[in-house]
């Protein structure tokens, strides 16, 4: 979903946003009753007492002006304005009013994923949505650029290998055959097949495939399969009632993750406050999300009709999607571990296992100055639910 190369280039204001409806509730629930909902204890906030936010206390003047002094924050999507990971929850943010609430002047751009990173290294752009830490990881080198990601919401991998009814057994009986891929393989594809002794270019090929229908690469001769997202590909065969058989790396312990929200660090270091509140306000959107798909989906794709839907996505797939992501997304929060929280442990063993085959020049990097868990450690209360202003 995060592979199409048309980026849009429409400016949403937040304050002009649709549905907009400010809430002034004192928290918000980080996760829903059905989902497993976060009840971490969290480290206190690091701003000074007069710019502290208390739940449901009114916003204090010194943080509105803090964080109006960050000026117009720019939010680049990374596959135009879809129900997916990283986008929905700011898409229901800013369309229940909760940047305007916290005194933020924010403006989305529908985008393409791996065209945001060098705006985000620039400082042209604050935040943007990634495929997955990895892809993030593999963008910053030595991380020059300063990207930080601060939210990882998928704690598991989005990608699996969809292949022909009949044709794939077994994952082993993959050796000697052709695989489809849209450019290269995914890491956790090759890392599951790396898993039972296969390894591309010797065991097994890659053939380049047209297009993104997945209805159409399933009846491809010459190959057994191809990878595709658990949200994406699958529910389309699905919808034409085409048979497939799905070996998803996450059951072989396969690690990953989806929905990556990054930042750079020139802009953590000169506006922290609106760093922070940027990312209370869409975990927010996250919750809300959760608690009720049906309804976020709806709201992306109102953003996307109104973008020009030029990746010609339908309510019905986006809300399919959504629907998928947002229980992949709920399934890994645990009372240690609220919405969107990086778990550095995690990230590392994604990056050291995919190095393992060849990612990274074959070399896990270090990973200490790419991610921050202080800022959503401080969003949250002891109770699990967000320290929200009000009044």
């Amino acid at each position: 979903m995060r592979r199409h190369l048309l980026a849009a280039v429409t400016l949403i204001a937040i304050g002009a946003a649709a549905c907009s409806s400010s809430s002034t509730g004192s928290t918000t629930t980080a996760a829903t009753a059905t989902t497993a909902a976060a009840t971490t204890t969290v480290a206190p906030a690091t701003t000074t007492a007069s710019t502290d936010i208390v739940a449901g206390q009114p916003l204090s003047s010194a943080r509105c002006e803090a964080n109006k002094a960050a000026g117009t924050i720019t939010y680049l999507s990374s596959f135009d304005f879809a129900a997916t990971a990283s986008i929905v929850d700011v898409l229901v943010a800013n369309a229940k009013g909760y940047y305007k609430d916290l005194c933020l002047d924010v403006k989305l751009k529908s985008s393409f994923s791996t065209d945001n990173y060098p705006l985000i290294a620039a400082n042209d752009a604050q935040f943007s949505s990634g495929g997955s830490f990895s892809e993030m990881v593999d963008f910053a080198g030595a991380n020059d650029a300063g990207y930080v990601a601060l939210a990882v919401e998928g704690r598991t991998g989005i990608d699996a290998l969809i292949t022909k009814d009949g044709e794939v057994p077994t994952l082993e009986s993959i050796k000697g055959k052709k695989i489809g891929v849209k450019g290269k393989i995914t890491p956790s594809v090759k890392a599951m097949l790396a898993k039972v002794g296969l390894v591309e270019g010797t065991d097994y090929q890659t053939v380049l495939l047209d297009g993104y229908d997945p209805t159409a690469h399933i009846a491809v001769p010459g190959i057994v399969g191809f990878p595709g997202y658990k949200s994406n590909e699958p529910l389309q065969l699905d919808a034409k009632g085409i048979k497939y058989k799905l070996y998803d790396p996450s059951s072989m312990q396969v690690p990953g993750s989806f929905g990556v929200l990054y930042t750079n660090a020139t802009f953590m270091k000169e506006h922290p406050t609106a760093a922070t509140d940027f990312m209370r306000a869409t975990m927010r959107g996250l919750a809300d999300a959760i608690a009720d798909p049906a309804a976020a989906a709806k709201i992306a794709v109102d953003a996307i009709n109104a973008n020009g839907n030029a990746m010609y996505l339908s309510a019905e797939g986006e809300t399919a999607r959504w629907g998928v992501e947002s229980k992949l997304v709920a399934s890994g929060v645990t009372a240690d571990a609220p919405l969107g929280l990086p778990l550095v442990d995690q990230l590392t063993n994604e990056v050291t296992t995919y190095a393992s085959i060849g990612l990274f020049d074959g070399k896990a990097p270090d990973i200490t100055s790419m991610v921050d868990t202080s800022v959503l450690k401080s969003i949250y209360a002891a109770d699990g639910t967000i320290i929200w202003p009000g009044g």
